[in-house]
């Protein structure tokens, strides 16, 4: 039997105290981050989504009333569940006489099925109502449009092509630079504007030029991924003149936090005049859509056909 070593700094357990003021302290530098100007205004009768989204396009309304739908829903359910599993709780709590153990019971055949029904009919009523507002959204590639934008993503920016009347030929071009230090006053500056008009209906196309981006507006509660070789569409119409921020919603790289854009949705006067001012600036034609494009220099317009394109990429 070894003997006790009584010259040995007995081992000490950090006070609750220090734990929990540790704990505290971290909590309060963690959170110091996320100052209230950095979050968008958003309120309960808007279902917490962000208040510029109200109005802000012909859909936003439908995806507002499917996420208000959908929260009620899991609020009513997880209500029900909370409400009986405390009331199994408390009913059913051992008391004095009681036999050590209860009946034990196998099963219940009555209850298992209901809990395996119950479920599955909740989960397709969920499915049911986001595959209908999803098509309606989305499934509209046959509508006729006042005006077509193609957007490309790039590592760590966006290019903005507006075409023509016909909806095919291009005709101005602007282009955009990585936001770079977004910590910075002046980075609202740097970043490329999407001009759009009002109360028209806008079909975009989004290509990616290198890697898998998403184009993201918040306020238009909508985003779609951006896919080398595999170009995607929607249509929506802004409804609401105003400022909106956009960003890429797909992790892209290391500079991913730094692919902003911003989007004005201006009337028609102010959208044609933008669009004149580009091409006094001498953007006209388009951007390449693909890095082939990009790489092989002047001349490739998006679908093949000779066009004058310029610019960084």
């Amino acid at each position: 039997m070894g003997t006790r070593d009584t010259g040995a700094t007995p081992r000490r357990r950090p006070a609750k105290g220090l734990t929990a003021a540790a704990a505290a302290a971290a909590g309060t530098l963690l959170l110091g981050g996320c100052a209230a100007g950095d979050w968008p205004a958003a309120s309960a009768g808007n279902g917490y989504l962000i208040d510029a989204s109200v109005g802000a396009t012909d859909m936003t309304e439908r995806i507002q009333t499917l996420w208000n739908g959908s929260w009620i829903a899991a609020l009513v359910v997880g209500v029900l569940v909370w409400g009986l599993t405390i009331w199994v709780v408390v009913a059913y709590r051992r008391r004095k006489g009681d036999p050590e153990l209860p009946p034990q019971v196998r099963y219940n055949m009555p209850i298992e099925i209901l809990y395996t029904i119950v479920p599955v009919m909740m989960v397709g009523v969920l499915f049911y109502y986001t595959a209908v507002d999803q098509a309606a959204i989305t499934d509209r590639g046959d509508e006729e449009t006042d005006v077509t934008v193609q957007v490309v993503g790039k590592k760590w920016s966006w290019d903005f092509n507006y075409l023509d009347t016909d909806q095919e030929t291009p005709l101005v071009w602007d282009t955009g630079v990585q936001a770079g230090n977004t910590a910075d006053e002046n980075v609202e500056d740097r970043l490329p504007v999407l001009y759009l008009p009002v109360d028209q209906k806008v079909r975009f196309e989004l290509y990616a030029r290198d890697v898998i981006h998403s184009f993201y507006v918040p306020a238009f509660l909508f985003k779609m991924d951006m896919i080398p070789g595999s170009p995607n569409e929607f249509i929506v119409t802004p409804t609401k003149e105003g400022s909106y921020q956009g960003k890429c919603a797909e992790l892209c790289g290391e500079y991913h936090s730094e692919m902003l854009f911003n989007v004005e949705v201006v009337s028609q006067e102010e959208y044609q005049q933008h669009l004149e001012d580009l091409e006094a600036a001498g953007q006209t034609g388009a951007l390449p859509t693909e890095l082939g494009g990009a790489l092989e220099g002047e001349g490739i317009d998006p679908g093949g056909d000779e066009a004058n394109s310029g610019g960084n990429f």
